[in-house]
């Protein structure tokens, strides 16, 4: 009778041990899940941030990147607070974004700033170009502006501002070669190369697709200001507990490794820090 006592006794301390290393394990898996920083990404910038955070974790700080396809989304989650932050949009997309629909949402570091370009790969030159040639462009009214201005800079058409960086269709004064223009999704425009004569591009978003060299740009803007560097936004009301945030960009801003991959991506004359 004491021996089966004895056993029961032993059973029941087996299932509380279990028990008890099930709640740790769980507790555990909570702090970390707690402690993780998430930010909301492009595709196209992911390989650097990858980088950065396979850095990170080494120094003890987990992230996690989401990939999302579109633009809209990443405020759009990050506004309802199911990230601590997104990585995809400089300055003037994101005050236009804030305009449109009200987040409450700032800029908490810059990341790198790169150049664009128009693209062909029909013809080597603007000369080439014939009347009534296609143009992709991007839809978003801050892309579409920095688009017209790059034609602008090359001379196919005039604008009614030609400093104005939020100018659109509507402003073409001049349009000699009776350019007709095509309207898509910023990342699209690295597809919609092969449909077009002339399309504005992102070089790591052409190095992504692999629909042609980034580097082979009929022009490439003269643009070296700021205002286009991608930037770390959060919410308004974003607090940075044991400063997770800053130290994952001070790893992404002066990471050598980070370099290296921004280099890969973009080429390495083709970005420049907007932190600097």
């Amino acid at each position: 009778m004491a021996q089966t006592a004895s056993k029961k006794w032993l059973g029941i301390g087996l299932v509380v041990v279990v028990a008890i290393i099930a709640l740790l394990i769980w507790n555990k898996q909570r702090q970390n899940h707690s402690s993780e920083l998430v930010i909301g990404i492009s595709p196209s910038f992911a390989h650097p941030l990858q980088v950065a955070a396979d850095e990170a974790k080494q120094q003890g700080l987990n992230v996690k990147l989401v990939e999302f396809s579109d633009w809209n989304t990443p405020n759009i989650t990050l506004n309802h607070g199911d990230i601590d932050a997104n990585f995809f949009q400089h300055q003037p997309f994101l005050d236009n974004a804030i305009k449109e629909t009200g987040f409450k949402l700032k800029s908490f570091a810059a990341g790198a700033a790169s150049h664009v370009g128009l693209y062909s790969k029909k013809y080597k030159s603007f000369d080439e170009l014939p009347n009534g040639a296609t143009v992709a462009i991007p839809n978003d009214p801050v892309n579409q502006g920095r688009a017209l201005l790059l034609l602008q800079q090359a001379k196919l058409i005039e604008l009614k501002d030609s400093n104005n960086h939020l100018s659109a269709l509507k402003d073409i004064t001049a349009n000699p070669k009776n350019l007709k223009f095509t309207e898509v999704e910023g990342p699209q425009t690295a597809r919609a190369i092969d449909d077009v004569d002339l399309a504005f591009g992102y070089p790591h978003y052409l190095r992504l697709a692999k629909t042609t060299d980034p580097e082979s740009a009929l022009l490439f803007d003269d643009n070296t200001n700021k205002r286009y560097a991608i930037l770390f936004v959060v919410r308004d009301d974003y607090q940075d507990k044991d400063n997770k945030l800053q130290k994952f960009v001070e790893i992404y801003q002066n990471s050598p490794k980070v370099k290296a991959a921004l280099d890969s991506d973009f080429g390495p004359t083709l970005w420049f820090p907007g932190w600097k």
